[in-house]
Parts: C-alpha cells; sequence; structure tokens
C-alpha cells in the first residue's frame, strides 16, 4: 500500500507497543519490521510486517475514536456492497481501534498497488473512475442513511473582502522575504494577479448552497490505489462526512486531470463525469453549480502561500505553480470547463 505524503520522521512504534497491539488480534504474527512510510496531516503510516505476513498500521493523530469507528464502519459496509476498499481488521472482541499509550491506532490489511493520475489514464479508465466515485456517493448514501446526522449547510463562500485582507498580508510577507528566490516572485506576481481577478469577479459569488451527501472527503489520486489497470482501493477515509456531494467530483477532478502547465485535461473529464452523473444521479444543474463554488473557492484560497509564509512549511511548494496557473486558465476557459462536466 504504497502511500502519498512526506516521508515521516517520527519513530515507529516501539517494541512494547506492537506486541501488545498484536495481542489483540487473532492470527496476526509477532512483528518482524515496523517501517515509518509517510507524515500525513491527518494521521501517520508504517508498513508493518510480522511472521503472519504485512499490514498497513495507522497512527490516527485527532484520537477521535468516535470518528475512527464511524469511518471504519463506512469501510466495512462499502466493502460489503462490492466496493474496492480495505477495511481495518478487526480484533479478538470485534474492535477495529486500539488505544495504547493514549494514542489510537487502526490494522488495515496491506494493498500492493500504485498511484495514477489522469494521464496516465485511457478515456474508458476516465469513465471509470467518475462511476467509482458516483458508486461511492450512491454506496455511502446507502450505508449512512440511518446514522447521519442533520446535514448542515456548507460554509458560506469565501467575502472578496477577507480576499484582499489574505493577499495584502501574504504581499507583505513576500516582499519581505529574504534572500528573495524566484518562488518569491512567481508568490508576488501571482498575487497581484489574483488580486485584479477578485475584483473583476466579485459580483459572482455564489449564494445558493448545492445538494449535500455523505463523501471520502479527500478523493484524488494518491487516496487511489491501482493494481494494473483497474482501482484496488480507496484508502484514507479521515475527511469522511456531509458535503455537496458534486463538488468532491470536481475537486477530484481537478486534481486528477490538471496538467503540469495549470490546465485541464478536458475531454477526460467530460467522460470522468458523464460516468459519475450517470451513477450518482446527478444533474447538469448540481455539477454547474458545483463547478462555480469549485471554482470561487480556488480563486479564493492560498493555503499553499499560507503555508510557507506563514508556517514555514515548504512542502506544498511543489504543487503552487500548477495551482496558481490553473486558477486563471479556470476563469478565462470558465465555459468549456462547466460543459464538460455538464454536457
Amino acid at each position: 500500500m504504497p502511500r502519498s505524503h512526506v516521508t515521516s520522521a517520527e519513530p515507529a512504534p516501539d517494541g512494547a507497543t506492537l506486541s501488545d497491539l498484536l495481542r489483540r488480534y487473532d492470527g496476526t504474527g509477532e512483528a518482524l519490521s515496523c517501517r515509518p512510510l509517510t507524515q500525513g496531516l491527518l494521521n501517520r503510516g508504517y508498513h508493518l510486517t510480522t511472521t503472519r505476513g504485512r499490514f498497513f498500521l495507522k497512527h490516527h493523530l485527532d484520537g477521535d475514536r468516535a470518528a475512527i469507528i464511524r469511518q471504519h464502519r463506512a469501510t466495512q459496509r462499502l466493502e460489503a456492497l462490492g466496493l474496492p476498499v480495505a477495511p481495518p481488521v478487526a480484533d479478538a472482541h470485534g474492535n477495529t481501534v486500539a488505544v495504547i499509550g493514549g494514542r489510537c491506532y487502526a490494522l488495515h490489511p496491506w494493498v500492493d498497488g500504485r498511484h495514477r493520475d489522469g494521464g496516465e489514464l485511457t478515456a474508458p479508465q476516465c469513465w471509470r473512475l467518475g462511476g467509482l466515485l458516483g458508486v461511492v456517493h450512491t454506496g455511502l448514501e446507502r450505508v449512512m442513511r440511518a446514522r447521519a446526522h442533520d446535514p448542515q449547510p456548507p460554509d458560506p463562500s469565501a467575502a472578496p473582502e477577507d480576499t484582499f485582507a489574505v493577499i495584502d498580508e501574504l504581499l507583505a510577507l513576500v516582499r519581505g522575504h529574504r534572500p528573495r528566490d524566484t518562488f518569491d516572485e512567481l508568490a508576488e506576481h501571482r498575487l497581484v494577479e489574483r488580486r485584479s481577478l477578485v475584483e473583476r469577479y466579485a459580483h459572482r459569488r455564489p449564494e445558493a448552497f448545492p445538494v449535500t451527501g455523505w463523501v471520502h472527503g479527500d478523493f484524488h489520486p494518491l487516496n487511489l490505489l491501482y493494481r494494473d489497470t483497474e482501482p484496488a482501493a480507496i484508502v484514507d477515509w479521515d475527511r469522511l462526512g456531509v458535503h455537496p456531494r458534486a463538488e468532491e467530483a470536481v475537486r477530484a477532478a481537478a486534481i486528477f486531470f490538471v496538467r503540469p502547465g495549470g490546465t485541464l485535461e478536458l475531454p477526460k473529464i467530460r467522460s470522468y463525469a458523464r460516468a459519475y452523473r450517470c451513477t450518482a444521479g446527478a444533474g447538469a444543474g448540481e455539477m454547474a453549480a458545483a463547478v462555480h463554488r469549485v471554482w470561487w473557492e480556488r480563486l479564493h484560497d492560498f493555503w499553499m502561500l499560507r503555508w510557507r509564509y506563514q508556517r514555514g512549511d515548504r512542502r506544498a511548494d511543489h504543487q503552487f505553480p500548477a495551482a496558481a496557473a490553473l486558477v486563471v486558465w479556470w476563469t478565462r476557459e470558465y465555459e468549456a470547463v462547466r460543459d464538460a462536466f455538464c454536457d
């Protein structure tokens, strides 16, 4: 189960912790090795090899046991519907969360596979990808319906006046950064450019709240493992929740099908979106509203620059050039992007 973020400097659980953990499970054997894999924002992962096999050991950093159990039950039920997921292993008492030393762990079967972005997918594979996400949404509606909290309306869309304040703050940090480098030059250019775009399109702020439903919450290439040409497992369900479902489809496409230069592969999106609409039952109006809200969200989003200049965290720097260019291109090609999702 190759993972996707930054290699973790966090040491693996010690021998006593692993022994305590594995004693709770039948047939897992004794630990031979436990290698840190990644450090995500919400958890840490380890490749655990035992005398009986290989596992993915997940350390949930937030420690919200009820939320973790909800995620686990959702994947168990989705597996029963035939979806490619990797539910956790249950211990001898049927529990899927182990609390050891105040830390929450979950043990999953190891899934051999690799990540594939949209550039590697053929048109039929794009269709299957969109269909898969549609089945995820309809499957979640089936298995979570009686257990859902009353859906809350989505957060209001970003206000231009708040965005102007963020741009001013970031521009001050960028212009004061020393030694100045090419990233600083690009960041300043994009911030000034973005201010102009927000001013020009301030009148297009979304108002209506879209259709909501249970969603994976973080569906993108790094959370989908392929075995050969077919999806083997959808992983990392930490953001499972009730949100605008079509917006997840649009956000996912904007990650799967973005080119390095910051443009979208619209023919592939058209195939993907048609399959999603067929399987999820999403109409053209719902998709158009989702495209508009995600475009507006991207227009006002500066998380990569916040990480670099406010937190001193440069892990997302490599994503910034394409992401910033995409906002400009998407604004210019707004109708073509909307039509690709709605035709």
